[in-house]
């Protein structure tokens, strides 16, 4: 009996494993495209100062929390510290879109 219990719990954690390092991986890839559009909006001008150095800011916050996280969790996300990381970065993606289609622009 023991031992099925203590194979079933090894195939469950092999299972979980993975899918905890691709949600990091997710996290991570989303941080990196999230700082692409910003650098992209201060290109084209379509940020200002004040837009880009808050977006910026709000990015940096996500990824020391992600940091912590995973400091906390021996390199790992438990599944509420992704959905906390996934609401942030989603109310991040969406002031990135409307900073860059507002009608304020850098002056050149």
């Amino acid at each position: 009996m023991f031992t099925k219990a203590l194979v079933a719990t090894a195939l469950l954690a092999s299972l979980v494993a993975p899918l905890a390092a691709s949600a990091d991986g997710e996290v991570e890839q989303r941080i990196d495209n999230q700082q692409q559009r910003i650098n992209q909006g201060v290109r084209n001008g379509s940020l200002t100062y004040g837009e880009y150095h808050r977006l910026d800011n709000g990015l940096d916050r996500v990824s020391a929390q992600r940091a912590r996280d995973l400091r906390r969790n021996d390199g790992h996300l438990t599944p509420a510290e992704y959905r906390q990381l996934n609401r942030e970065q989603n109310r991040l993606s969406d002031g990135i879109y409307f900073d860059k289609h507002n009608s304020a622009h850098q002056h050149r």
